[in-house]
């Protein structure tokens, strides 16, 4: 079983652009940012749950590591950048960390490390679960409703919250909960040691507006970027400045 993917073609021997969306989007989240890039091989995946690849599940973050070497074996794929966005950057750091022979690098945008103690990853799983159920049994409306007035999401206006809703709302809602459960956070190892030790570049992202993940960005990586006029989603929300990056 493989990963759905949309392939856009660029020279070789650069290495491919391997783009990860977040958690409900799909492939098509990265395209502004990655056609601005067409020197580059790009290959924008469809997560397990999401987009053409809803109907494939995994258990954890071993399986999606697993699900996403057979994508890149299934396209030859030898040499590669992983990019990331939230979900995505998170899978991208679990994948990076099992030292994985091709990868040149990682670029991470608002992606967290992973929790430092079990009783803070517990806590994650549970309200993790509880939106899970929401997802099974409510309508999408109006979980993402909810969905976009967490904190993290602060800096969008009551327009652009209508609009992330509204490209949400006909999704798979049982699809979404059993990748949400597989790749809580709070089934996510701690990466930052190992991430501080990569031989390998990481590069975070950041909108300037996301303070916790501004506050985070130091601790998975050296090189750290803000991205100007921009929250959470940085590169939906600046993709010129992301592409530019």
């Amino acid at each position: 079983m493989i990963l759905h993917a949309e392939i856009q073609a660029g020279q070789q021997p650069l290495p491919w652009l391997i783009f990860l969306h977040g958690f409900s989007g799909d492939s098509r989240e990265w395209q502004p940012v990655g056609g601005a890039l067409t020197a580059f091989p790009r290959l924008y995946l469809d997560l397990p749950g999401h987009g053409a690849s809803a109907a494939t599940s995994v258990d954890s973050f071993t399986e999606m590591d697993v699900l996403l070497r057979s994508t890149l074996s299934r396209y030859n794929i030898l040499n590669y950048w992983l990019v990331g966005y939230s979900l995505g950057g998170r899978i991208a750091m679990f994948h990076a960390c099992q030292q994985p022979t091709g990868l040149q690098g990682l670029i991470i945008e608002g992606g967290h490390p992973g929790l430092a103690d079990e009783q803070a990853r517990a806590a994650r799983r549970e309200a993790d679960e509880a939106w899970c159920q929401r997802l099974r049994h409510q309508p999408l409306t109006e979980v993402f409703d909810a969905w976009y007035r967490q904190p993290v999401f602060a800096t969008l206006s009551e327009t652009e919250r209508a609009a992330r809703v509204a490209l949400r709302n006909h999704k798979d809602g049982n699809a979404l909960a059993q990748m949400l459960a597989a790749t809580s956070l709070g089934c996510q190892p701690d990466l930052r040691a190992a991430l501080r030790d990569a031989l390998f570049p990481v590069h975070y992202f950041f909108g300037e507006h996301d303070r916790k993940f501004r506050a985070l960005a130091g601790e998975v990586a050296r090189h750290c970027y803000a991205i100007p006029a921009a929250g959470h989603n940085a590169h939906r929300e600046n993709p010129a400045a992301v592409a530019a990056l």
